[in-house]
């Protein structure tokens, strides 16, 4: 399926937002996620289903001053 994560297109066989994170390789990482500019909690992100088009976001914490 394709779908663009951080504004670039990519081709996943992920259906889920969960197994998204495992197959891009972010499975232990913290991060923030947002499917189609809606926040997705963490615990909801096994149940939040991926579509062709989808357009998610996944922001790792930084910090700065």
């Amino acid at each position: 399926m394709q779908i663009s994560v951080n504004g670039k297109p990519h081709e996943v066989a992920a259906t889920t937002l969960a197994a998204l994170l495992d197959e891009l390789d972010y499975r232990e990482a913290t991060v923030a996620t947002a499917l189609n500019q809606a926040f997705v909690r963490a615990v909801d992100r096994p149940e939040t289903a991926l579509r062709d088009g989808d357009a998610v976001e996944i922001l790792t914490p930084r910090q700065g001053g």
